[in-house]
């Protein structure tokens, strides 16, 4: 298995203003999550290249920013080599229910992105 984008997250201050923004634009569909956290899945489209994400409620001293996410196959392996290659794991590995095991990262350059190796479906 390669290591690809396969989901990203925007934060916003108002999900609904932000949710209808991008489908006003770019055509996305939302639908909030059944899960723990007050977020919405993102649907960009069908049939061609792309990738989907989610929409969450900025917390508050959340910078503003997008984070794309990477399939790994192994989380352990996949945050070892991030941080022998002299990036930083800024957030500890947690189960998301019923999607798999995520921990967020930043490169050398201070730039976020986030692991999950899948347990479950899709992102």
């Amino acid at each position: 298995m390669s290591s690809r984008p396969i989901h990203f997250d925007l934060t916003a201050d108002d999900p609904d203003r932000a949710a209808a923004f991008y489908s006003t634009v770019f055509g996305w569909s939302f639908q909030k999550w059944d899960g723990p956290m007050e977020y919405w899945m993102a649907t960009t489209g069908e049939g061609e290249p792309g990738i989907n994400g989610g929409l969450a409620k900025r917390q508050d001293g959340m910078p503003i920013q997008t984070v794309n996410t990477i399939g790994v196959p192994s989380i352990d392996e996949s945050m070892a080599a991030i941080e022998a290659a002299g990036g930083k794991i800024v957030m500890p590995k947690h189960e998301i229910p019923g999607v798999g095991v995520f921990a967020q990262a930043v490169d050398t350059e201070g730039n976020p992105f986030g692991i999950i190796q899948m347990t479950h479906g899709g992102a």
